[in-house]
């Protein structure tokens, strides 16, 4: 969590290379109709990484002052297979993923702020508090069912 630029990178490949491992389990469970275990596990993984994606994303977009649009496009952008390593890479571009955490040191303004600013203060509880909402988030997924039933 150094900076938005390099945790918003990590989770964005992760992302993409969960989905490539969960592509090669429906080719084994579908093409080959050997296993279905690599979709088992790698679907579990995906969604968790996927779960991940979407809280980093949220926190990077306030933290960087991203606009609604940008936020929903970066969210949006992990349902396709890879598109957030290709989105990942405009917004750097742009200019949207700084090298540091402005709410780290300014003061937050704002009902959404002041959460994420305590999350990239308090480093390890800030941590702790996104695991905890990953992991509720993948349980409640996991209550509602997979994205097929």
């Amino acid at each position: 969590m150094r900076s938005p630029l390099g945790l918003f990178r990590k989770v964005a490949i992760a992302e993409a290379v969960t989905w490539a491992l969960l592509i090669l389990g429906m080719v084994l469970k579908y093409g080959t109709e050997t296993t279905d275990l690599g979709v088992r596990v790698f679907g579990m993984l995906h969604g968790i990484v996927f779960v991940a994606y979407c809280v980093t994303t949220v926190v990077v977009a306030v933290d960087q002052r991203w606009s609604l649009g940008r936020a929903v496009l970066g969210l949006a952008s992990a349902v396709p297979p890879f598109v957030t390593v290709v989105f990942d890479q405009v917004v750097e571009r742009r200019g949207g993923l700084g090298t540091t955490w402005r709410l780290r040191t300014e003061q937050p303004a704002g009902v959404l702020e002041k959460p994420v600013a305590w999350l990239l203060r308090e480093r390890l509880r800030g941590l702790a508090a996104g695991v905890v909402a990953v992991a509720a988030l993948t349980g409640l997924a996991l209550l509602v069912g997979p994205p097929a039933s």
